[in-house]
């Protein structure tokens, strides 16, 4: 038995090893690709059914950022008469609340302040999304965050595609503003490919992630699935989580609503600690996923990058050569370079394409630390530690 163990663990089994998840990963990402370009959103936008939609934005400590996501909601092209906006202020200590009354006086907006009981949970998001579709008059539910922007026809795309498809839950394109600096580039690249996975895994039929800051469900279709019933007890996830009930319930109404119109932006981190909090929140989901899709692939992302990591140490230890490291580096990174430039065409970010291989040379080293980091149970999210 040692013997056995031994030979797997020798050099050249494990450049084996390496040499086979990395050429798995090369048609992986080509599947990506393809299905990302297979996603086709065509219609006539002046027609958007009779749907009421209620906005709901999760707030706490927004007070830079509410009341610009209160004018682009004021400006929306989609009927005044037919969306409301809930503010569910989740406990702010600075003066989002003021900020948010003070629009409420001035604009014509159906704009509404919720403050949710101040009752322990273990996720404030999730409780405040749950109250918020519980009071909501829409038969449709948008949620997205308060540090968000949207062009003026969101509402109106989105109410169009829910006309147009009936689909029970709509994911929506996320990317952030404007990049001012390398690490706003590196973020976006990221995010790109997180966006653009859901979406190829929507298309596929087997949903894996979503992002709450461009959702659309049914609010129907929330209830029949006892919205976070099962998953409430966890700190993140109040979009993928609801996702993957609503799509085990109705496998054929999930959609990804791929138009431009419909991109949301927020904003990146511009300091480590936010950005490290933010990317363990993320990272701690994957060991709640009951669907088998999501928790495999983030265990097969895992070990794609540890295997291109496994190949480096390889090369320094004398046991692979420059050409073999170069091809393992060459199964990842250029499959990568086509599927990220697509995405991140679609998403108006072409400046971003240029700093592919530096992303791509982070990466891995970023994927494995998260992955472990993520084992601790607990973090601090707005000021709060939630496990």
């Amino acid at each position: 038995m040692k013997t056995f163990l031994w030979a797997i663990l020798t050099s050249d089994s494990l450049a084996l090893l390496c040499a086979i998840v990395l050429g798995s990963y090369t048609i992986f990402t080509l599947l990506l690709t393809f299905l990302w370009k297979k996603i086709q959103v065509n219609f006539d936008a002046a027609e958007t059914g009779n749907d009421f939609i209620s906005v709901i934005v999760p707030v706490r400590n927004e007070a830079q950022n509410i009341r610009n996501l209160l004018t682009d909601l004021q400006t929306q092209t989609f009927p005044q008469n037919r969306f409301e906006v809930l503010i569910m202020n989740d406990g702010s200590s600075d003066e989002t609340e003021e900020i948010v009354r003070a629009f409420i006086q001035t604009h014509s907006c159906d704009v509404k302040l919720i403050t949710p009981a101040d009752d322990t949970t273990k996720s404030p998001k999730k409780r405040a999304i749950e109250r918020g579709v519980a009071i909501a008059k829409g038969n449709l539910i948008v949620t997205t965050d308060g540090d968000c922007r949207m062009g003026s026809a969101w509402l109106h795309t989105i109410g169009h595609y829910h006309h147009t498809t009936g689909a029970k839950l709509i994911s929506g394109p996320v990317t952030f503003e404007p990049e001012r600096t390398i690490t706003d580039h590196l973020q976006a690249i990221e995010f790109a490919s997180l966006v653009a996975s859901g979406a190829a895994s929507i298309q596929a039929g087997y949903p894996s992630m979503c992002n709450g800051a461009n959702l659309c469900y049914e609010k129907s279709a929330f209830m029949e699935v006892n919205g976070f019933e099962g998953v409430n007890h966890i700190a993140s996830g109040d979009d993928e989580f609801l996702m993957h009930k609503i799509a085990a319930k109705f496998p054929e109404k999930i959609r990804f609503l791929k138009h431009q119109s419909a991109i949301v932006y927020t904003k990146p981190h511009r300091n480590w600690s936010s950005f490290f909090r933010q990317r363990k929140r993320w990272a701690s989901k994957w060991k709640h996923y009951q669907s088998r899709t999501p928790l495999f692939l983030a265990l097969y992302i895992f070990l794609s990058n540890f295997s291109l990591l496994m190949a480096t140490v390889l090369f320094f230890m004398g046991e692979i050569s420059n050409a073999q490291l170069a091809g393992l580096w060459a199964l990842k990174c250029i499959p990568e370079w086509i599927f990220l430039g697509s995405v991140l065409s679609f998403l108006q970010k072409k400046r971003s394409v240029y700093l592919i291989p530096l992303t791509q040379l982070i990466y891995p080293l970023y994927v494995c630390f998260f992955g472990l980091a993520a084992q601790k149970k607990s973090y601090e999210w707005k000021g709060r530690k939630l496990t």
